[in-house]
């Protein structure tokens, strides 16, 4: 019980913080989207995009390889010493086993240095040729060559990070987070307003130049917090065991990283080639980004924002079914995975009706686009897909199943790009949409479906799908009888939220979708 109230502390923690953050970041976003525009959006999008598939280069699976090999080694220590306590044999295990963790996290910050600085070479002398026939010669190469200082920083930090999700230390990670944060918001805020006026260039350069330093200055902090953590193992005895960890870490890295390579190459060019796409079907290159900037810089970070409250759990489910997985404990898996599904879903369609219901409210009182209303309404459905495989996602990972997601996700875009290739010239921004649906339909079914073949859990479709799905269908129909008019004042589309949000919680419990043991289960 201690351990479930251990993750459930840092769960809220890392919570709190990741909603604190994401509130600045969307807020943020929304204050930049503004201010330059949905085409310079579609612009930065594709400049990240190129940047995502370098970051992961410079990562190639370290920071899971570091967690998974972490809490190996520290579960084994702790599991040695509570079967024997008074036996110095086993105290000395456990210390020497301890200390080794300074060792696996020394070997994960080699790796990260290796990877990190190659990326960053390749990717400053490759810019001038990915500005020109990847990002429509809009910008030139300088905010790539920019970007690519961060890489090696940014690859070390993901090994720390790793380090503290082994040893549920998430304290430290979310304090840095929000240094990270902040400083980058400071420093976009001051170069965007000093560069703007100079243009689209200068615009993307303030975002990526804020950035880089950001990511510099984290790591540096990341790593004085590793250091002083790390302060309790130098009272232990070093073990003079030739355990290779050097094999183990890329054991696990390895094969994450070709896939991951794969997966991030073919999500590049899947995010490079719908610009392009959109034009054949007759638009011009400015109204393509605009549209691919707005649904993907605007849409997709307002209806993710949510999403917030469960991601910080889902990469704590990491470690702890790493643990339950080393254990063979697959009855209390199957125990957790109903409980987690339940949450999931409860809180998934919730959000999705919010978001359908009062699309024109939110989009008018965050955005100055009036297009942005019909895709919130159109995405929304998506967002339950979205979720869901979130969770499953980290699930699988700590079931050692990293690999079959990597495998889903590449038959994914896959078959994302073949639909892009397809639809996008013929049906142009509506072909968009019905890819976007495709992908995330595909994505979501077979990850659960891998899920359920590797734990045999029961999936309770009348309580997790049916009864949140028809609740969120009537209170649609219901408030908008009551509301038939777009309300634009802030306080009453909060109070119409919270009441909607009561009467559908209420009408899941009366349905006894909700029942006591799921509130006290944490208690």
């Amino acid at each position: 019980m201690r351990k479930v109230k251990v993750f459930l502390l840092n769960g809220i923690l890392l919570t709190l913080t990741s909603l604190a953050m994401q509130t600045i970041g969307v807020s943020f976003n929304v204050y930049i989207s503004n201010k330059i525009g949905s085409t310079a959006v579609g612009v930065y999008q594709l400049v990240m995009s190129v940047y995502m598939f370098a970051i992961t280069l410079a990562s190639s699976g370290m920071n899971l390889a570091i967690t998974k090999v972490v809490a190996e080694e520290y579960a084994s220590s702790n599991s040695s010493y509570s079967h024997s306590e008074g036996n110095s044999s086993y105290k000395k295990h456990f210390h020497s086993t301890t200390s080794d963790i300074r060792k696996v996290v020394k070997k994960g910050l080699l790796f990260s240095f290796l990877f990190g600085f190659t990326t960053c070479v390749f990717l400053y002398i490759f810019s001038p040729f990915i500005a020109k026939h990847w990002l429509h010669s809009q910008i030139s190469s300088a905010p790539l060559k920019i970007l690519a200082i961060s890489l090696p920083f940014l690859s070390m930090s993901s090994s720390i990070n790793g380090y503290f999700s082994a040893l549920r230390n998430v304290k430290k990670s979310a304090f840095t987070q929000v240094f990270e944060q902040v400083l980058k918001i400071l420093l976009i805020s001051f170069l965007i307003n000093y560069f703007l006026p100079d243009g689209l260039e200068f615009a993307c350069i303030s975002l990526v130049l804020g950035s880089t330093i950001s990511e510099i200055c984290s790591f540096a902090m990341l790593f004085i917090l590793y250091l002083f953590d790390t302060k309790k193992f130098n009272k232990l005895a070093f073990s003079n065991n030739k355990k290779d960890y050097s094999k183990r870490i890329l054991k696990v890295s390895t094969p994450i990283a070709i896939t991951s390579y794969i997966r991030s190459g073919l999500s590049t060019f899947k995010q490079l080639i719908v610009p392009i796409q959109l034009e054949k079907s007759g638009v011009s290159c400015d109204y393509a980004l605009s549209r691919y900037g707005m649904i993907n810089g605007m849409v997709m970070p307002l209806i993710m924002f949510p999403c917030t409250f469960m991601s910080s759990f889902s990469m704590l489910l990491i470690p702890e079914f790493s643990y339950l997985h080393v254990e063979d404990n697959y009855t209390k898996i199957n125990f957790i995975l109903n409980k987690i599904f339940k949450i999931c879903f409860v809180f998934s369609f919730l959000i999705m009706g919010i978001f359908w219901s009062f699309s024109d409210e939110l989009s008018s009182l965050i955005y100055n686009e009036i297009e942005i209303v019909k895709f919130v309404k159109l995405l929304s459905p998506l967002i339950v897909f979205m979720y869901v495989d979130n969770i499953i996602d980290s699930i699988l990972k700590g079931l050692d199943k990293q690999v079959s997601v990597m495998a889903i996700n590449i038959l994914d875009l896959f078959v994302s790009i073949s639909f892009i290739m397809f639809l996008l010239p013929i049906n142009g921004v509506l072909g968009y949409i019905i890819v976007l649906y495709i992908s995330e339909i595909l994505n979501g079914f077979c990850s659960l479906f891998k899920l359920i073949k590797t734990t045999h859990f029961k999936f309770d479709f009348s309580n997790w799908i049916l009864k949140p799905l028809f609740t969120v269908v009537f209170l649609n129909i219901l408030f908008r009888f009551l509301c038939p008019t777009v309300i634009t004042c802030v306080p009453e589309v909060i109070f119409c939220i919270c009441i909607y949000s009561i009467f559908y919680l209420g009408i899941l419990i009366l349905g006894r979708t909700i029942v006591k043991k799921d509130i006290t289960f944490f208690k």
